[in-house]
């Protein structure tokens, strides 16, 4: 059974920082592309940032310089550092894992964490 769950959502205060730990079981994790998303009431999920499983990194233009996605694969466990926080990056954070599979892409998702930045 596959498992992602996400911790080190809460209340920040702008200008502060968050760390996200994503951990992840049931999958080979290096294997996987590891992906944080957001998603606010009302609208669609989007993509914050992700690693590849050779460590090449990707960001949302709304994050870059601020945010940085690492993975631990000896731990099973993806990041995300979040610094200089803004209360637009207020929102559910979703960890996904992507595996590349002889049939297609499989898509994993956690529960969520919350992260909410006071002005």
């Amino acid at each position: 059974q596959v498992q992602l769950v996400e911790s080190g959502g809460g209340l920040v205060q702008a200008g502060g920082s968050l760390t996200l730990s994503c951990a992840a079981s049931g999958i080979i994790f290096s294997t996987a592309t590891i992906g944080w998303y957001r998603q606010i009431p009302g609208k669609q999920r989007g993509l914050v940032a992700r690693i590849t499983t050779r460590g090449v990194t990707d960001y949302a233009d709304s994050v870059k310089g601020r945010f940085t996605i690492s993975r631990d694969n000896a731990k099973d466990t993806g990041y995300l550092q979040m610094n200089i926080l803004k209360p637009e990056d207020t929102a559910l954070y979703y960890c996904n894992a992507k595996i590349q599979t002889s049939s297609g892409t499989r898509d994993y998702w956690g529960q969520g964490t919350q992260v909410t930045v006071s002005s």
